[in-house]
């Protein structure tokens, strides 16, 4: 008798994708305010000038968007008209291709994350810092392979026991994995927010695929002084910028669509910049 075919993992499982190209499509939109950028440069669907997208989103320092902008041109997301040094940006196709992963991101999050009310660019900023980090994408695919032991996951993904179990304390907090008991060794398992990853995971393979990416714009060369870390706090302190956008009228609608009207008060993923649980 014949052993049985394996079974194959549809295209939007968590097993299907590739977790380094994921890894890096996230590396490329998790420094704070990218997502705010683009999709700011996607509502007004024109070359935009860094003191035009700082008067839309006014809770960031004019120097600070300039800053985002600069190194979102050397990765390939927006353009400058006519390639000129001082000329204005505007998303470049790679940049555009960003509204499927966007959207991913936003409805898993809406579907999955109980965060009340807020802006979708913020929405997709949460979302995208939560699984950025480097191995989460793999730990993310062991325990939906079976996997539930630290020493297994750690096998599972090919990691020492020490980044695993790092991994697993951050899944745990963002949501993402929690533990059947409360004693010291109960398996691990991912939540019903980590098992609905699938659709999410391909979105983003999908848009870093080789061929999307070669619709990038060669990079320019970027100043030392205009490059900023990811791990860097790009922003005011948390009362000058939820203020500032608690007053704002001057962003776009569909930038805030996922909240009512006047725009509510900014949650802590946004006001608190780089908080150390939470910090890129």
């Amino acid at each position: 008798m014949n052993s049985p075919a394996p079974v194959q993992p549809s295209p939007a499982s968590i097993g299907a994708v590739d977790a380094q190209r994921v890894e890096g499509a996230l590396s490329l939109i998790a420094p704070k305010w990218t997502n705010w950028s683009v999709q700011t440069l996607a509502e007004q669907g024109r070359p935009m000038r860094v003191r035009e997208v700082a008067v839309r989103l006014p809770f960031l320092r004019e120097q600070i968007v300039g800053k985002r902008l600069a190194q979102m041109h050397a990765d390939g997301l927006v353009t400058r008209v006519d390639g000129r040094y001082g000329a204005p940006y505007r998303l470049s196709a790679f940049g555009e291709s960003l509204s499927r992963v966007h959207g991913a991101l936003s409805d898993w999050s809406r579907t999955n994350l109980s965060l009340g009310e807020m802006a979708g660019a913020e929405r997709v900023e949460d979302a995208v810092r939560r699984l950025h980090l480097r191995h989460s994408t793999a730990v993310v695919q062991a325990l939906d392979a079976g996997a539930t032991r630290l020493s297994h996951i750690a096998d599972a993904a090919g990691l020492d026991i020490v980044t695993t179990q790092q991994r697993l304390n951050r899944l745990q907090v963002d949501g993402l994995v929690t533990r059947t008991g409360p004693r010291f060794g109960a398996p691990y398992v991912l939540t019903d927010a980590g098992q609905a990853l699938g659709p999410v995971y391909a979105a983003i393979e999908h848009w870093n695929n080789p061929v999307t990416a070669q619709r990038r714009s060669p990079p320019a060369p970027v100043a030392a002084a205009s490059r900023t870390r990811p791990g860097a706090p790009l922003g005011p302190d948390s009362s000058r910028t939820a203020a500032a956008l608690r007053r704002s009228t001057a962003a776009p609608n569909s930038l805030f669509s996922h909240a009512p009207q006047p725009q509510p008060r900014v949650p802590a993923a946004v006001t608190a910049m780089s908080a150390p649980a939470r910090g890129r």
